[in-house]
């Protein structure tokens, strides 16, 4: 799965938020001042060359629609970021965790009877 750029991922979630869209509906999301919509537009393109969005023709113009769901996202990112920062090891990722203290026991003895019952 290719990387977002930070302003591409904030474009994602619109997507994932609302579904299909016209690129002046996207615009509208956004708080002043907005972006332009040829901005918006260059970024929608890109993220449908990078594979995230796909379009349906309505006339001469595009709706567009996200074909990643958030869910494959975040599966990839996660794994992108064990790969890169825990030598592939799921288990460093989840060792880091319990050192900085961001995971309690209870959430890991959850985890754990989640693991038992698969």
């Amino acid at each position: 799965m290719q990387k977002l750029t930070n302003k591409e991922e904030e474009l994602m979630q619109h997507f994932w938020a609302h579904g299909a869209m016209f690129v002046r509906d996207v615009v509208l999301l956004y708080d002043d001042p907005k972006p332009h919509f040829n901005t918006i537009s260059t970024m929608v393109r890109t993220l449908e060359a990078k594979g995230f969005l796909s379009h349906e023709a309505f006339g001469n113009t595009y709706r567009y629609l996200p074909i990643i769901s958030q869910e494959e996202f975040s599966k990839g990112v996660l794994g992108n970021v064990v790969t890169r920062y825990f030598e592939n090891s799921y288990k460093q990722a989840v060792s880091a965790l319990i050192e900085e203290e961001k995971i309690s026991i209870e959430e890991l003895e959850e985890l754990i009877r989640k693991v038992q019952n698969q």
